[in-house]
């Protein structure tokens, strides 16, 4: 009782057919290819050697001293 035959695949394989429709399974399974192809690829990529990274580069200025107003540690409503 607790096997499923063929004609229980067949059935659920026609409901399903009929509830996506043949085009919307074709989209789908060309979608799964395209993923597997995608995880296939990037597992490719991993194995390569990575480049070096760039280089970063400090301010090409230097900073100005801060002002006097920056110096205050007052709020600027109780100044004066």
């Amino acid at each position: 009782m607790g096997q499923i035959g063929i004609w229980q695949i067949l059935i659920i394989a026609l409901v399903i057919l009929v509830l996506f429709g043949r085009g919307k399974i074709s989209d789908m399974m060309g979608d799964f290819g395209k993923g597997v192809s995608s995880f296939k690829k990037g597992l490719n990529e991993e194995d390569k050697p990575a480049e070096p990274a760039a280089k970063i580069e400090g301010p090409s200025h230097e900073a100005k001293p801060a002002g006097e107003a920056a110096k205050d540690p007052r709020p600027a409503d109780k100044q004066g």
